[in-house]
């Protein structure tokens, strides 16, 4: 190959209208700006089915674009993956959910999930296919423990997944069958945590929801009502609550009880799975708890087996990048910090917890702070820089990858200013990167896992407001390199197209079931 490269991986920015809601554009970001006057660029596809998802109104996500950008290929993913397992029967045939079913018949069955229809880590359409099905099956007592979303759908939209679960609710809940609602909050409260960041977040979803501690409300109407009067917050940051009547929790999870974790996205349901799958926990105090019959929609890591028991295979990815380069020897370096280490490790390599080969892969992982984002929007941008730096300067690397988390996670917080700081110091990073390849030797191929901070208003029925979701846009890949110009097709590609074009300029033979090079 003719140098070393890096890539750089800015999360969750795309390719916005360039207006006052396109905070990639409103930063002043002069290393950016010159890349794309000077390098050749193009823009690639990072949502829909160019990331096997069901359609291109849904939206890509950092796990599914890590999957295309390491795999070279698109493999169904998420929604498409469960919706395919419901439309065919085979998730209801599994022995995991007539296991579930059986030892429901004179127990409670529940689902705790993401309630939105973004189809990251969720989709209300599958929650309503399982109610039905569990009714069908005869199993009477139901109760849903509700994440309310607002971050990958509207920020304040829960109360219309909220009505359309309740009426489907009530037309179960019939001839003695018990079918509610019994806890909930947003997924930034409790529950959801990922990369064990913070797991307070999840013991406050256990006491939620296992142990029925919190404020009680009639409903989940009335809750998430009550708290956005009181609190003026977003839907995601709503605080726990607990449905009652007469004082009593309506439901709680019961040692014994048959539970369904309906998320299908695995990063924020390995916790709460290790706490309701493993008899060895000590994360936090989990009561009287002696155990539940418990299942994943997926299983979220396959390489630690979480959890033991799950409704849909997942894909087996085969052939990754880092598959090819440890078979040819060469040696590999990757860094980010908590929130997306297990994305450029994980996930990167086709879902895989374990390295390749031990003695050509080096990973680092730089602590997350655990603080709001939009407080600290700077991130762990230096420090990965930092490390990015000293492997580079080492010598050791012929492939080195980084992730900066900031534009998506600071993104997912809707604060504008916050998200413009955020853009400006993932920009300040990668002058430091490219002064280093110029003085070093490296080709620098810069790209993004999906969109987010290029879409941070949205206007609908002329009343614009604060989007805290993914975007829809495409996102870039660029190529610098101050010795070498290479051409960039221009066409249709997506981020599976990224492998491919490592590999040719690494003078590698791609795997047939990879996508096209971009160059």
């Amino acid at each position: 190959m003719k140098k070393p490269i890096v890539l750089v991986i800015m999360d969750g920015v795309g390719r916005g209208d360039g207006g006052s809601g396109d905070a990639v554009k409103v930063a002043n970001t002069p290393t950016l700006d010159k890349l794309f006057e000077t390098c050749p660029y193009t823009w690639l596809k990072a949502h829909g089915t160019a990331v096997g998802l069901p359609s291109d109104d849904d939206m890509g996500n950092s796990e599914v674009g890590h999957n295309a950008l390491g795999c070279g290929q698109v493999y169904s993913q998420g929604a498409k993956l469960v919706g395919e397992s419901i439309e065919n029967g085979a998730l209801f045939a599994s022995k995991t959910w007539n296991d579930l079913v059986a030892n429901a018949q004179d127990r409670a069955m529940h689902f705790i999930g993401l309630l939105s229809d973004g189809n990251v880590h969720s989709n209300i359409s599958h929650l309503i296919a399982l109610l039905k099905r569990a009714k069908q099956e005869g199993v009477k007592r139901v109760y849903c423990h509700i994440l309310l979303d607002g971050r990958d759908v509207p920020a304040t939209s829960a109360l219309e997944y909220v009505d359309q679960l309740e009426n489907v609710l009530a037309e179960l809940r019939t001839d003695g069958y018990d079918y509610r609602i019994a806890s909930g909050g947003g997924r930034m409260n409790i529950t959801m945590d990922r990369y064990e960041a913070n797991w307070k977040m999840v013991e406050n979803g256990w006491n939620t929801h296992v142990r029925g501690l919190g404020r009680q409300f009639a409903s989940a109407k009335e809750a998430i009502e009550t708290y956005r009067a009181e609190l003026d917050c977003i839907d995601q940051d709503l605080p726990a609550f607990v449905i009652a009547e007469n004082g009593e929790p309506v439901a709680r999870i019961a040692n014994g009880d048959s539970v369904i974790l309906y998320n299908f996205r695995g990063d924020r349901a390995q916790e709460i799975s290790l706490a309701f799958d493993r008899k060895e926990f000590d994360k936090f105090d989990r009561g009287d708890y002696t155990g539940v019959k418990f299942a994943g929609m997926l299983e979220y890591d396959g390489d630690l087996h979480i959890p033991t028991n799950y409704l849909v295979q997942p894909p087996v990815i085969k052939n990754t990048l880092t598959e090819l380069l440890c078979a040819n020897g060469i040696r590999e370096y990757a860094v980010s910090e908590t929130q997306k280490y297990g994305h450029v490790t994980y996930f990167w390599n086709g879902n895989r917890s374990g390295k390749v080969c031990e003695e050509l892969e080096t990973y680092e992982e730089i602590p997350s702070d655990v603080i709001p984002f939009e407080n600290a929007p700077a991130m762990k941008s230096r420090e990965i820089t930092d490390s990015l730096l000293a492997a580079m300067e080492s010598k050791n690397y012929d492939f080195l990858r980084c992730n900066f988390p900031n534009g998506d996670m600071v993104g997912h917080t809707g604060v504008m200013e916050a998200v413009v700081t955020a853009m400006e110091c993932v920009d300040s990073s990668l002058a430091r990167i490219l002064e280093a390849a110029d003085r070093l030797g490296y080709t620098v191929l810069i790209t993004a896992d999906h969109g987010n901070a290029d879409q941070m208003t949205e206007t609908k029925k002329g009343k614009t407001s604060i989007r805290t979701a993914h975007s829809l846009n495409p996102v870039p890949f660029i190529i610098y390199d101050s010795d070498n110009r290479y051409e960039v097709k221009q066409g249709n590609f997506g981020l599976a197209n990224v492998a491919p074009t490592v590999a040719a300029m690494m003078k590698l033979t791609a795997p047939d079931c990879w996508e096209e090079s971009l160059i």
